[in-house]
């Protein structure tokens, strides 16, 4: 293909790779923000209006949504109305020079302008075209697809909550970041295929099926078990302790996998007959015995602070933390020197967003754009894509 890619060069593994990005709101932004960091030309394509996630705020700064800022650096804005014939050819000359192309439209509404996977084979028969939908492309292709929605209908709600309270929804949007996580990972497989085969491919990712594969031990108790899970509060259906407990001065989470961890956890606060006790030494016999062991280890817990906790088990290994808030887990993750934000000049001041969180030993990541304004690269684009 003759790409000659206008963007910022990268050292990334994915430096030389065009993305044409017609996706919008989550998923889709998502993905194409990490295939970004890693080295991709991302080329975001717009409506007039723009992604709606735009003007998803508060919390904002200055004008712009920080949700729309948190997924969208390392992109540049073209702003096309497929309305427009012109503007669909300068669509079509995008895939033309792609390597990949990635939508969430409704099921057809790209076949109207010839850029379905169809329409695209036809153009660049080398094309990865990603589509991202609610329900699938076959009887759910007419169900609109949101995360809030799709949390409902997998069961992920049900599960989601006190035993006793309503259910609850995740407190972000969990679903469209698994199903973008999936999409990236099709997205470099294909490519990966594309290297030996030289052809490209559709590969299709669906919020639904991202949410049921994403509950993993969940959905695998009743396909495998054929037992219905249920709302736990912060419980574990399997493992015991693997809660919260109640500190001097707040909850810390005990997270025990296994018996050794345990024997461990129950020397460190001075309870380690408990471990010898027929009754707690095996996560079967605690799972049977959790009421009582609950109340030994809340009596216990509350006679120290969090922190002298935490310190204390990292000591001796046994998984435990305080329950943050999310400035003090960014801050937490930089006293572990995982610099966990990187700054960017954005409109007159400067903007932190989380950093990609795979780092590569040869090829690392690159933060080369801002997240842009809308149309920002407009004519730098269609400049390119007209020589």
């Amino acid at each position: 293909m003759n790409k000659d890619q206008v963007g910022a060069i990268s050292d990334g593994p994915l430096s030389g790779i065009v993305v044409a990005d017609f996706s919008r709101v989550l998923a889709g932004p998502y993905a194409t923000m990490l295939l970004g960091d890693m080295g991709a030309d991302v080329i975001k394509v717009e409506s007039k209006l723009g992604d709606e996630t735009r003007t998803w705020k508060p919390p904002s700064f200055g004008e712009d949504s920080t949700y729309y800022l948190g997924i969208n650096r390392n992109k540049r804005s073209i702003v096309l109305d497929l309305s427009d014939p012109q503007d669909v050819s300068v669509a079509k000359e995008l895939i033309r020079r792609s390597d990949v192309m990635i939508e969430n439209f409704r099921s057809g509404a790209m076949a109207k302008f010839g850029l379905d996977y169809l329409g695209a084979k036809e153009i660049n028969p080398q094309i990865i075209y990603a589509s991202i939908s609610g329900f699938g492309s076959d009887l759910g292709a007419s169900i609109p697809g949101y995360d809030l929605m799709v949390q409902a209908i997998s069961g992920l709600m049900s599960l989601t909550g006190d035993p006793d309270s309503d259910p609850m929804r995740a407190g972000f949007a969990v679903i469209d970041v698994i199903t973008g996580l999936h999409c990236a990972l099709g997205i470099v497989s294909a490519l990966f295929e594309r290297s030996k085969s030289s052809e490209g491919q559709n590969l299709q990712v669906s919020l639904l099926a991202s949410a049921l594969s994403g509950m993993v031990n969940q959905t695998s108790a009743y396909t495998v078990g054929h037992v219905v899970p249920n709302r736990m509060g912060n419980a574990h259906p399997s493992l015991y302790p693997y809660e919260p407990f109640d500190a001097s001065d707040g909850k810390i989470v005990v997270a025990i996998g296994n018996d050794g961890q345990f024997q461990r956890f129950a020397n460190a606060i001075g309870l380690g007959f408990l471990a010898e006790d027929p009754n707690f030494a095996t996560n079967e016999e605690r799972n049977r015995n959790r009421g009582v062991l609950r109340e030994k280890l809340n009596q216990t817990l509350s006679s120290k602070t969090k922190s002298e906790w935490f310190d204390i088990f990292v000591g001796v290994g046994v998984p435990a933390g305080p329950i943050n808030t999310v400035d003090d887990g960014i801050a937490f993750a930089r006293s572990v020197g995982l610099n966990p934000t990187i700054n960017q000049d954005y409109n007159g001041g400067e903007i932190a967003t989380v950093r990609n969180p795979i780092s590569f030993s040869k090829t690392p990541n690159s933060y080369r754009y801002s997240p842009p304004k809308l149309g920002e690269d407009s004519k730098e684009i269609r400049q390119w894509l007209s020589s």
